[in-house]
């Protein structure tokens, strides 16, 4: 008699083990997903910062270079083979915008004149997506400002 008194007993612990694994796959799963997302967010930041980078080096370059941001005089000013008419030329205290898109990413830079310090402010915002796409929820902007 006492032979079928534990039957089944292997079952149960099959099915409690199995649970148990179960479990702690299922948390395992939950924890990488958010590291993913978590990881593409990181992935996605960087890349607007490194669009506002480049909008700041641009203007930086171009504003050293050539005086391209004048007060009185407009001009030509080439960004990531994009060509951006009338910088300059709108006077003091008055931003001058421009936006450029470089592989797929967007950079809008202001570049704004003063007679007191500092002189030059250049403030770039930059984008993981390209200049159109404003209303993209995973969108995400990054700033950089420099002034001098």
């Amino acid at each position: 008699m006492k032979k079928y008194r534990n039957k089944g007993f292997t079952l149960l612990i099959a099915v409690l083990v199995t649970g148990l694994m179960l479990s702690i796959g299922i948390a395992i799963y939950g924890i990488t997903s958010k590291e993913i997302v978590l990881s593409s967010i990181g992935r996605e930041s960087q890349f607007s910062f490194y669009a506002a980078d480049t909008g700041v080096e641009c203007a930086l370059y171009w504003d050293q270079k050539g005086g391209k941001f004048s007060t009185t005089t407009a001009s030509t000013l080439t960004c990531a083979n994009t060509t951006v008419a009338d910088g300059g030329g709108v006077g003091y205290e008055v931003p001058m915008t421009f936006q450029f898109e470089v592989a797929r990413f967007c950079s809008i830079v202001s570049v704004t004149k003063s007679l007191t310090h500092p002189r030059t402010k250049v403030e770039s915002k930059g984008y993981n997506t390209t200049c159109e796409e404003t209303e993209n929820p995973l969108r995400v902007e990054r700033a950089i400002r420099v002034t001098y």
